[in-house]
């Protein structure tokens, strides 16, 4: 066990992981290959704060949270929950974490929301008075008294009320820490911004810490205190989202609005933006057109607006709004990996 630090509830040292998978080669051929999930993921989660892990799919995030709830072996490194091993003290670390990490999966289809958490509560050890309290407390925490929903069958439920109960099973055993993958995953926009402010709540009044993956760069942006920034199985950053953007304060983001003729694609477009300015750039649906963003120097703004705005032109796309931005968290993920897009 780990000397338990009072402002340190998760710690991650050097943590790796591979698998191997195959590949077909031809009709009865494959061929072995070694993926590396996790090379050498080091942080920390202090007590009583939203730590976000973010990155695109395939970074490396449920591999590492599921390390940390002694779900899957590390094949190198350490991790510990409130001190405790969660290789060689794996029972003890399960005592002490409420583990989400699928807002459906798990559930009993023909049970209510009630009587799955009864039964959930009566794996963990629970039982009686004590049990249905509990039951009614997180049933009322995350909402779904509220709702009407908690006598409701599970398959009755929509999204939104099954992310509410994931939540509110995490929860029965009162944790003092929280690990969620992607809590919010095809949540609807109210039901996304509810469940984030109950996990706010649970971290900075009921001083539990909460850890969650995502790859929404606006979710982390709003609920996070701390962000970790990890991409292809490395951390390339954590620090509070906005000294993170402080990382690229001398940076501004061009966003031009545009409208593409039927003959020109967006692959083409974003490769000529590409050779003609030497930056990588995205491009968004947005309102029937695209939305281009380049994140430049104030510096080049002129020119290089100038420049792409000359290459619309030249396509015979329509501009319909030009603005400079202040650097978003997406905008720090960018420069820090190289990546333009999830």
């Amino acid at each position: 066990m780990l000397p338990q630090s009072s402002s340190k509830a998760v710690v991650a040292r050097k943590l790796t992981k591979s698998y191997v998978t195959y590949l077909r080669r031809g009709l009865f051929g494959r061929d072995k290959k070694v993926v590396k999930a996790l090379e050498g993921v080091s942080f920390d989660v202090n007590s009583g704060e939203v730590f976000g892990l973010l990155g695109p799919n395939g970074a490396g995030k449920t591999t590492t949270v599921k390390i940390l709830s002694t779900l899957l072996l590390p094949d190198s490194g350490e991790a510990y929950v409130l001190g405790y091993d969660v290789v060689n003290e794996a029972v003890k670390v399960r005592r002490v974490i409420g583990v989400s990490l699928s807002v459906e999966r798990g559930f009993f289809w023909k049970l209510t929301g009630r009587e799955n958490l009864l039964y959930f509560g009566m794996l963990y050890g629970m039982d009686g008075n004590r049990l249905k309290r509990r039951v009614d407390e997180v049933l009322k925490l995350v909402g779904l008294t509220t709702m009407g929903a908690e006598d409701k069958l599970y398959e009755e439920y929509s999204l939104g009320m099954k992310a509410r109960l994931s939540v509110a099973r995490a929860l029965l055993i009162d944790p003092e820490v929280m690990i969620l993958d992607e809590p919010t995953l095809g949540l609807d926009p109210p039901s996304a911004r509810t469940l984030r402010e109950l996990l706010v709540k649970i971290a900075h009044e009921e001083g539990k810490t909460v850890l969650v993956t995502t790859h929404n760069m606006f979710e982390a942006e709003i609920l996070c205190d701390r962000v970790a920034i990890i991409n292809k199985g490395r951390i390339v950053a954590i620090d509070r989202v906005k000294a993170l953007k402080q990382k690229i304060a001398d940076r501004v983001s061009l966003e031009i609005l545009t409208m593409l003729p039927a003959d020109i694609s967006v692959s083409s477009l974003i490769s000529s933006i590409r050779k003609e300015t030497g930056m990588p750039s995205e491009v968004f649906a947005e309102n029937g057109g695209f939305r281009i963003k380049i994140v430049i120097s104030p510096k080049e703004s002129g020119e290089i607006t100038s420049l792409v705005l000359k290459l619309l032109h030249n396509h015979k796309c329509s501009v319909k709004r030009v603005e400079i931005k202040e650097p978003t968290l997406e905008d720090v993920f960018i420069q820090l990996t190289g990546k333009t897009g999830f």
